[in-house]
């Protein structure tokens, strides 16, 4: 059996406190006051306290008048008759004491209903504020996946220039080596040959240089994109943390919410099947962002 998280004497100066503020007592109000609990024992603790202190001491039994026993002494002749009258007197208080058990029960089943209805408004209070936790927790994985993805974009956008640099320097690589072919294939097309060669190669050195420039510009842009892929990485991280924690004590909630109403049971199944839906979308985050290192890395290798 699990222990009591708090002493009866907390629970019951967490009602005083409640009292004093003119807040109704229920068990939600309890557990909302104390920070923790299960209402149904918060509210029996409170509800056998209060009765103790407020029990009403019992009425002392009204003996026959001293009147009355002489009258019936006295009057012998009478007995029969006044034995008819007091029973008829006794039948009278029964009646009357029957009648004022039934209000009493009646009030008694009335403040019961009130509870039961505030037991109920905490209950769907509870729920809606964890449905709001939830819708948090989704909007802010959906805003986290549309990061990532622009971010993917930016990498296979920096992918194409990469190649088309690579491109351009084995064209420019060719080229060298068509003109280096040339001037061995003819001698008296040395010195014609000689200057365009060199005039290539001003142009190759000039264009590799470019080339190195942009190779540089590209590294560099692959550098933040991998430290944004790091740090997007450590946000999906703690806020699947986040949300893992948050969904456990969504799950605690429901449960107790399950407890005080059956109408609580539906929207808290809602509440565990949200809560689900977003764990999967942070753990598809996290796969994105495997995925894009894994990719980042391969920039890397082959850049090499």
């Amino acid at each position: 059996m699990r222990p009591a998280t708090f002493s009866d004497e907390a629970i019951i100066a967490a009602g005083q406190a409640l009292l004093s503020t003119g807040r109704a007592i229920t068990g939600f109000a309890l557990r909302q006051k104390l920070g923790g609990g299960n209402p149904n024992r918060l509210k029996q603790v409170w509800d056998e306290d209060f009765a103790t202190k407020n029990a009403a001491p019992s009425a002392p039994v009204i003996e026959l008048p001293v009147e009355v026993a002489e009258v019936v002494a006295q009057v012998s002749a009478d007995l029969v008759s006044r034995i008819q009258q007091l029973a008829t007197d006794l039948n009278d208080k029964a009646v009357k004491a029957a009648d004022r058990r039934v209000t009493e029960v009646v009030r008694t089943a009335g403040e019961q209903r009130e509870q039961a209805e505030r037991e109920l408004a905490d209950a769907a209070q509870a729920v809606d504020e964890l449905e709001a936790t939830i819708d948090v927790q989704q909007q802010q994985a959906q805003e986290q996946a549309r990061h990532l993805a622009k971010a993917q974009e930016q990498v296979q956008a920096q992918a194409v220039e990469l190649a088309q640099l690579r491109e351009r320097l084995a064209a420019s690589e060719d080229a060298a080596r068509k003109a280096a072919a040339a001037q061995a294939r003819t001698h008296s097309e040395m010195t014609t040959l000689r200057a365009t060669l060199e005039q290539t190669q001003h142009e190759a050195a000039v264009e590799e240089n470019a080339l190195r420039q942009e190779l540089a510009q590209a590294r560099t842009d692959i550098a933040q994109l991998t430290a944004q892929a790091a740090a997007a990485t450590q946000i999906a991280a703690a806020q699947q943390q986040q949300a893992q924690q948050q969904q456990a004590q969504l799950q605690s909630a429901l449960e107790q919410a399950q407890a005080a109403a059956e109408a609580a049971r539906n929207d808290a199944a809602q509440a565990r099947e949200a809560a689900a839906k977003v764990s999967g979308q942070l753990e598809a985050v996290q796969a994105q962002n495997t995925q894009l290192l894994t990719k980042i890395d391969k920039h890397s290798v082959t850049k090499k």
